[in-house]
C-alpha cells in the first residue's frame, strides 16, 4: 500500500497532540517477534506500559498473527490493561487509512479531510521544474512524490501553502502536466498567490482544501494560462471559513498503531 503521510509529517502531527513520547522502532527489529515476545519485550519490559490502547481490528506479531483478544489475554499475563477503541464511523464509512486512501485517490478531498480530522497536507522540498510557469507569469513551487507515497487524484485544488510558518493562499495542480510534458512522473505544482520569493530547496507544506477541477490537457499554453488564472480568481473570491483547515484532533488514531499509557 502507499502511505498517506511521510514519517516526519506523522511525527509533527502527533507532537502537537499532547503525546509525551513517540516510539518508532525499526520494523526489522520487531517484524519476526511472536505475539507473546512482543507483549513481553516491547510493551512490558521496554515501555513498562500500564495500559495499552488499540483498535478492535489491531493486528500484531509475526505475520499479523495476533488480534485484540490475544493482546487482552497477554495483558492479563504481563500486567497491563488493554483498552479497545471501537471503530469510528462517518456516516456509513469506518474511519480508516484504507478509506482515506480511497477518497484521496478518487478526488473526494473534503470527505478525506473530514476522516483525517485535518486537511490533507503535502510536505517536501521545492525542486526545479522546467520553469514554464515563471515565463508566463505564474511561477510554481514543485514537490515530487516518493515511490511509496500516495498520490491524490490528478486535478487542481484550492490550497494553502505554509512557508517559514506563514500561510498563503495558493492553487495546486497534481498530475503530469499533459499540456506541456510527456511521460513525466506526477508531481505537485503550486502557484502561491502574492508570493515572489525564491524557495528552491526550501521545505514547505501544501494544504489541500477543495478540488476545483480535474487535470486537463489544453490546446495551447495560452489556454492553460487562462484556466489557471480562473482557478486563482476562484480561490481568492471564495476564501473564508470554507477554505480553512479543520482544527480537531479526531485524526490521531489513524496515524499510529497502538498507544501506551506508561507506569
Amino acid at each position: 500500500f502507499r502511505y498517506i503521510y511521510k514519517n516526519q509529517q506523522k511525527l509533527d502531527i502527533l507532537e502537537k497532540s499532547d503525546i509525551d513520547y513517540i516510539c518508532c522502532p525499526e520494523f526489522d527489529s520487531v517484524r519476526n517477534m511472536g505475539t507473546a515476545e512482543f507483549a513481553e519485550r516491547i510493551l512490558k519490559e521496554k515501555l513498562n506500559a500500564s495500559k495499552v490502547v488499540c483498535g478492535k481490528r489491531f493486528r500484531f506479531g509475526k505475520n499479523a498473527a495476533g488480534d485484540y483478544k490475544e493482546l487482552y489475554e497477554l495483558g492479563l499475563e504481563y500486567g497491563f490493561e488493554v483498552i479497545a477503541v471501537p471503530p469510528v464511523l462517518d456516516g456509513d464509512i469506518s474511519v480508516s487509512s484504507s478509506a482515506i486512501r480511497s477518497l484521496l485517490s478518487d478526488g473526494r478531498i473534503e470527505k478525506a479531510n473530514r476522516l483525517l480530522g485535518r486537511n490533507y497536507e503535502i510536505y517536501g522540498e521545492v525542486v526545479y521544474g522546467n520553469q514554464l510557469g515563471r515565463t508566463i507569469g505564474l511561477p510554481t513551487a514543485n514537490i515530487g512524490f516518493s515511490e511509496r507515497q500516495l498520490i491524490p487524484h490528478y486535478g487542481v485544488y484550492a490550497s494553502e501553502t505554509v512557508i517559514d510558518g506563514k500561510k498563503y493562499l495558493s492553487v495546486t495542480d497534481i498530475g503530469t502536466k499533459p499540456t506541456v510534458e510527456k511521460d513525466i512522473k506526477p508531481l505537485s505544482e503550486t502557484h502561491i498567490i502574492g508570493y515572489s520569493g525564491d524557495i528552491y530547496g526550501k521545505k514547505i507544506t501544501v494544504i489541500l482544501n477543495r478540488m476545483l477541477r480535474n487535470e486537463m490537457k489544453f490546446s495551447s499554453v495560452e489556454e492553460l494560462k487562462n484556466a489557471v488564472n480562473n482557478d486563482i480568481r476562484t480561490v481568492i473570491n471564495c476564501r473564508g471559513d470554507q477554505w480553512s483547515p479543520l482544527q480537531n484532533n479526531s485524526g490521531i488514531l489513524p496515524l499510529c498503531d497502538i498507544i501506551c499509557i506508561l507506569s
